[in-house]
């Protein structure tokens, strides 16, 4: 058998199982959005007193719930029960999208920033999609400052729990807006590379980006754009 055969037949097979991959991350990417949706519609109408009586103590039940799913997704990453995790989980993030689209539905032009937020958001992800789907650049060094920047902004979420200084929770929008921009590149780069063989992890942590974005965004645009009146 010539040798090249075998190496173009072995290299297709790679192309073709990293489209797979590729093709399934969206395909579960556009069917979360359904839940996160639902979600988001029962936790506007949703009473959320309770957090602003104890944020810290919600902050923490929430990061421990929202942990705790995302191991069990990771755990089930190769298996149909993933899936469905992965449907739950969104469902939970859309509940918790509640209490923002409470304030941005107080302003009278916060339905429009919703919307360009989102807009804004779904044009950041094809951009970056795009790119990442394109770009023959190593972007490894690209994932160690994400990481390090990560640590640097958990770091700062949990010091302005205590602090709540408006100011400073701008910057922290304005950070996670870049940073979820640049995690959505390299997470989809990451698959199109065939560094990730999982769809379901895949979709579940260009999820979040996409989430962390669209929430940045929003806040952002209510603090610069919302009207009172």
């Amino acid at each position: 058998m010539n040798p090249n055969l075998g190496t173009s037949y072995q290299s297709t097979d790679m192309a073709d199982a990293r489209h797979k991959v590729l093709r399934n991350t969206y395909g579960l990417l556009g069917l979360s959005m359904i839940p996160t949706v639902m979600g988001a519609i029962i936790g506007t109408n949703l009473n959320f007193g309770f957090m602003a009586g104890s944020p810290i103590m919600s902050m923490l039940i929430m990061m421990a719930v929202f942990y705790g799913l995302v191991f069990a997704i990771e755990k089930n990453r190769e298996s149909s029960l993933g899936v469905f995790l992965m449907l739950g989980f969104t469902l939970l993030m859309g509940i918790l999208l509640g209490p923002l689209l409470q304030v941005a539905l107080r302003f009278s032009n916060g339905g429009q920033l919703i919307m360009v937020a989102g807009a804004a958001t779904s044009l950041v992800f094809f951009v970056m999609a795009g790119i990442a789907s394109t770009t023959k650049r190593d972007l490894t060094g690209l994932g160690n400052f994400l990481m390090i920047g990560g640590i640097v902004l958990m770091v700062a979420v949990i010091a302005n729990i205590f602090l709540r200084i408006p100011a400073f929770s701008l910057m922290i929008s304005a950070a996670f807006a870049l940073f979820s921009s640049l995690m959505i590149l390299w997470q989809v780069k990451t698959v199109v590379d065939g560094g990730e063989t999982s769809y379901i992890s895949a979709a579940l942590s260009i999820y979040i980006s996409i989430y962390n974005l669209f929430t940045s965004l929003l806040r952002l645009l209510l603090a610069f754009g919302g009207q009172r009146d």
